[in-house]
């Protein structure tokens, strides 16, 4: 039996709930709306859940234009422990998303494996561009039907997650893009994108170019401003662009500490390895190659220092110090399998 089958045999005669990462951004949205679409085909309703605020207006605006009905977890007032809960975009255990009362029995991830996802009796973990992806590939593998919304909220967390096919792509990304385009509104994904940068954060985008700091190709981001973490990611998107930076940690102060976004352009500093272990002793931290996320707890940077910003400068260039670097060699790449590999995740 095929991984779908698979899952869809678990899920029969249970209530099932679909839950994201905390906050979630379009990738976690549009996968959670693809597989609930996908299992209503087999009789099988579910309720997307989450905690948090959906923070963009670009996610707001796709959330409106499919109908796509969210539930916080303040809101889930009659999930038992005998529910079912499927982790989309994320995995137990993790940072970034709340435990609930429910069994989460499956998991659809495009993250490295976390140390619980031994514990699911079904998980579908490829390391793939996205993780709407993996929900596009069950449809074509099946040659399940497949609604405009669908496709297109897919395309749209599939763009988002790779930041345009610049970041992340494996061959299986590009041939899902291939099989979602004629079947998406392009329309709509215009009026998405035009929404990921707000009106009132430009100035707090300008204020936030003032405090770059840069070391060796590696950029350190202070944003002394409330933020969403959307926010944050967009900040760290836009500095990697700056010519000779390679490496951008942007990091925002929380109530008991500092949430962190990370990006890489060189395949040897490895983003989600690189936080891991600079922050494993004041908070923790993962993610792919090339974007990683973070939380670091202030009292324990202040317990080794009154100056955190120099703590946190030098717990990442600790780490990044000690790999060998070899650039970006831009006359070696004539293969295009050397940007899009060729690996199948099947």
């Amino acid at each position: 039996m095929s991984r779908l089958g698979d899952l869809i045999k678990l899920l029969r005669g249970h209530r099932v709930f679909i839950q994201t990462h905390n906050f979630p951004d379009p990738d976690a949205i549009a996968s959670a709306y693809g597989l609930q679409n996908l299992l209503n085909g087999f009789d099988i309703p579910t309720t997307i859940c989450h905690h948090g605020r959906t923070e963009r207006a670009a996610t707001a605006n796709m959330i409106s234009a499919f109908g796509i009905e969210m539930t916080t977890d303040e809101e889930l007032k009659d999930m038992t422990e005998e529910d079912y809960i499927i982790n989309v975009d994320s995995q137990k255990g993790n940072a970034n998303i709340r435990e609930l009362i429910g069994q989460e029995i499956a998991c659809i991830d495009h993250h490295p494996e976390s140390e619980n996802s031994s514990e699911y009796l079904f998980k579908d973990i490829r390391i793939v561009g996205s993780c709407a992806t993996i929900i596009a590939d069950y449809y074509r593998k099946h040659q399940l039907p497949m609604k405009e919304s669908v496709a297109t909220a897919l395309l749209y967390g599939l763009k988002c997650d790779t930041n345009d096919f610049t970041r992340g792509v494996t061959q299986l990304d590009v041939d899902i893009y291939s099989y979602l385009f004629p079947k998406s509104n392009a329309s709509l994904i215009r009026y998405f994108q035009s929404g990921e940068i707000e009106y009132d954060e430009l100035n707090a985008f300008a204020d936030s170019m003032r405090n770059v700091e840069v070391f060796n190709g590696v950029a350190f981001v202070y944003l002394n401003f409330a933020c969403a973490d959307a926010f944050i990611a967009t900040i760290s998107d836009f500095v990697l662009d700056v010519n000779d930076i390679n490496f951008v940690v942007v990091y925002n102060h929380r109530d008991d500490g500092f949430k962190f976004s990370v990006r890489s352009e060189l395949d040897e500093l490895d983003a989600g390895e690189i936080i891991s272990e600079a922050l494993k002793d004041v908070g923790s931290g993962g993610g792919h190659k090339s974007m990683a996320g973070g939380y670091a707890y202030e009292d324990s940077l202040i317990g080794i220092s009154i100056d955190y910003h120099k703590t946190i400068q030098n717990l990442f260039l600790n780490v990044i110090d000690k790999i060998p670097r070899k650039g970006i060699d831009v006359n070696a790449v004539s293969n295009p399998n050397e940007v899009f590999p060729t690996d199948e995740y099947n």
